[in-house]
C-alpha cells in the first residue's frame, strides 16, 4: 500500500467511520534512508529504512527493511526504484519507492567496497571508490531498470573513500574524501558514456565524511570534517560548468557521516556522528534550499540515532531536464 500522510484527498469516494483517505506523498518528494550503525544498546548496524516527504518537514517514518544490515553502503534512485549497495559486501538491494515494504534482491557489485560515493541518472547508478582492503579508483554502473550485477564504468582521478557525491542529469560529481591524506578534490563523470572522472575544481578545504545532494543544475555540500576537526561549511557548485566551490552557508549541525537526499528544491541531511573521546551518534534532519543561499533549518528527527545511514530519493537533481 503507498505510505499515506497528511494531506486530505476528496477524489476517491470512500466512506467510512475512520474518515476520508489520506492522499499518498508526491512521488518526486519521497526520500529515503537506510542500513547505518546505530545506537541500540551498542553501536550495531542495522537494515532498517525510513522515510520521509522532502517537501515538509517533520519526523521520519519506517518504511520496511534491507536484505542485510549493513553501514557505508552507497544508495541511488530512479523515479521508481531506491537501490543501495556495498557496505564492505557485494550486495545490491532495491525497492520500490511508491510502496512500503522490504527490499529485495537486485544483483552484486565488482567488489566489496565501503565508504563509497554514488550519484545517478534517471536509467544508471554509479558507486565510486571506497575502501576495498585499502581505497579503491573503482567507478562502477547499473542499469537501474533492471535487475543485474554491476558493470566496470572506470576511474577516478584519484582513489579515495569516505567522500560524496552528487548528479544533473548527464553529470556526477564527486568531493573529496581520504586518499590516505584528506582531500580537497573534485572530479566530475558523464553518467550516459563510459570512462575515467576528469578534474573539475577543488573545495575551499580538505573535507572527508561529508554529504552532497543537488537540484538539476547545482550542488550542495556539506564539509564535515577536515584535517583537524569537524565543521559545519556548506559551498555549492553549478553542475554544468566546472571550477571551485562557492560558500553556500552553514548547516545546523557540525557533525559527520550523514546521510543526504534531494528533490529538486530541497537538500536534505540527516543523522551522523562526531568523535569526542568516544562516539557520539544523533538523529537529527536538516534541510536546504538549494537555489538560494542560506544556513539549514531543522526538520525533524530519524526513528534511530545514527550514523552512515545513506540515502536516495525519486526526485533527486538527476531526474530533471
Amino acid at each position: 500500500m503507498p505510505n499515506y500522510q497528511g494531506v486530505w484527498s476528496l477524489s476517491e469516494q470512500y466512506q467510512n467511520a475512520s474518515g476520508w483517505p489520506l492522499a499518498p506523498i508526491p512521488p518526486s518528494s519521497v526520500g529515503l534512508f537506510g542500513g547505518g550503525q546505530i545506537d541500540n544498546g551498542g553501536l550495531a548496524t542495522t537494515n532498517s529504512i525510513e522515510e520521509i516527504d522532502i517537501a515538509t518537514t517533520g519526523n521520519s517514518t519506517d518504511f520496511g527493511d534491507l536484505t542485510r544490515a549493513t553501514a557505508r553502503p552507497s544508495a541511488v534512485g530512479s523515479t521508481t526504484r531506491g537501490i543501495w549497495a556495498g557496505g564492505s559486501q557485494n550486495v545490491i538491494d532495491f525497492v520500490l519507492f511508491a510502496t512500503s515494504g522490504n527490499a529485495s534482491d537486485f544483483g552484486d557489485l565488482l567488489n566489496t567496497p565501503s565508504g563509497t560515493a554514488s550519484c545517478s541518472s534517471s536509467t544508471r547508478g554509479i558507486v565510486a571508490g571506497g575502501d576495498v582492503s585499502g581505497n579503491t579508483n573503482v567507478i562502477q554502473y547499473i542499469e537501474m531498470a533492471t535487475a543485474g550485477n554491476a558493470q566496470d564504468f572506470g576511474d577516478l582521478t584519484l582513489a579515495r573513500k569516505e567522500f560524496c557525491g552528487f548528479s544533473s542529469p548527464t553529470r556526477g560529481v564527486f568531493a573529496g574524501g581520504d586518499s590516505g591524506s584528506i582531500q580537497n578534490i573534485l572530479d566530475y563523470i558523464t553518467i550516459a558514456s563510459t570512462g575515467n572522472a576528469t578534474d573539475f575544481g577543488d573545495t575551499s578545504v580538505a573535507c572527508y565524511n561529508n554529504a552532497g545532494a543537488a537540484s538539476s543544475t547545482r550542488g550542495v555540500i556539506q564539509l564535515a570534517q577536515d584535517t583537524s576537526s569537524y565543521i559545519n561549511t556548506l559551498e555549492y557548485v553549478t553542475i554544468a560548468s566546472t571550477g571551485n566551490t562557492t560558500d553556500f552557508g552553514d548547516a545546523v549541525s557540525t557533525i559527520a557521516n550523514r546521510g543526504a537526499v534531494s528533490n529538486n528544491t530541497r537538500g536534505v541531511f540527516a543523522a551522523g556522528s562526531t568523535f569526542t573521546g568516544s562516539t557520539n551518534l544523533f538523529n537529527n534532519i536538516e534541510y536546504i534550499t538549494i537555489a538560494t543561499t542560506g544556513n539549514g533549518t531543522d526538520f525533524g528527527d530519524m526513528l534511530f540515532t545514527g550514523r552512515w545511514r545513506t540515502g536516495c530519493s525519486s526526485g533527486h537533481g538527476g531526474l530533471h531536464s
